[in-house]
């Protein structure tokens, strides 16, 4: 009833009465007042006299009914421990292919090789879940894909020099502006979901706790609206997902990388490797080129520029 509400107090900026709402919606003016008191207390500036409602102002909030085309996927929450947990939990209950899970906070945010992500107020952070079949060596084309649409959203919609750092963090200038991670599970040979965690710096301060993190609006010198980045992220993600499984989902990636063709580092669990980005194959595995010559093809770790 708050998706209702909101769009016909957008669609005028008169004043709407409560008897009108009331007849449009088929409930009575009593239930229409408590569903305005209601978004009045999650942020939203609604001037209410005799002779009705206008909508002054609305939070920065991802709730679902700011997504009304998508309000049965969207679940969103304040604070959790990770969106990650939740969205798994959900997969696993077998929720709708592309359902995504957001929160403005996180108490234990996490990246690759179980590090912390930092999920101050003010950042995005959720997680997209794909109930696909597929075969878990697939998964790397999944994460490159996402990785790249997100660049070129950044870079089209709002002007930022986004480029993407193997396997897929977000980079501006070499500051890290967005991680992701990716989790899945796999029943006989195939993957049966898989969950891709994104932390966007937006409108935060991530150098606290990251010297090297940067975020949208110290780039641009402007707040961005987070619920406008994820609305058409998830439009641009959804509308090219069937480059996700194909070859073309790596092209796509090296169109907007740093990494290949300089001397890095890669860290991972049981070792540091070290040499020249040569390319990626098409799962998105580093061909590493070491000093002796050989060729190492690296799977997944922490990319050093």
């Amino acid at each position: 009833m708050k998706k209702e509400i909101l769009q016909i107090l957008r669609q005028d900026s008169e004043r709407i009465s409560g008897e009108y709402l009331s007849s449009i919606l088929g409930i009575s003016r009593v239930s229409v007042w408590k569903h305005i008191k209601s978004l009045i207390a999650r942020g939203y500036d609604v001037e209410t006299t005799s002779k009705g409602y206008r909508l002054l102002a609305s939070p920065d909030t991802p709730f679902a009914w700011e997504f009304p085309d998508r309000y049965e996927k969207i679940h969103y929450l304040e604070t959790v421990d990770s969106t990650m947990d939740i969205a798994r939990n959900l997969a696993r209950k077998g929720c709708p292919h592309l359902t995504v899970v957001v929160a403005s906070t996180q108490r234990k945010g996490r990246g690759r090789l179980n590090r912390a992500w930092y999920s101050d107020k003010g950042g995005l952070y959720f997680t997209i879940v794909l109930q696909l079949s597929m075969p878990p060596q697939y998964m790397g084309r999944v994460n490159f894909y996402t990785a790249a649409i997100l660049a070129q959203t950044l870079r089209e919609e709002y002007g930022i020099d986004a480029k993407v750092k193997w396997p897929n963090d977000i980079l501006i200038d070499g500051k890290k502006l967005c991680g992701m991670l990716s989790e899945m599970e796999v029943e006989g040979e195939m993957v049966t979901f898989l969950n891709i965690g994104i932390g966007i710096n937006v409108n935060n301060d991530p150098t606290r706790q990251e010297p090297n993190g940067v975020s949208l609006q110290q780039c641009s010198d402007r707040k961005v609206l987070k619920k406008e980045l994820l609305a058409i992220f998830l439009d641009r993600f959804e509308e090219k997902f069937d480059l996700a499984m194909a070859g073309t989902a790596i092209d796509l990636w090296k169109k907007y990388n740093s990494t290949l063709g300089r001397y890095i580092r890669i860290v991972t669990h049981n070792d540091t490797l070290e040499g020249y980005a040569e390319d990626v194959d098409t799962n998105g595995a580093l061909l590493l080129k070491q000093d002796d010559g050989k060729i190492n093809k690296v799977i997944y770790g922490d990319c050093f520029h």
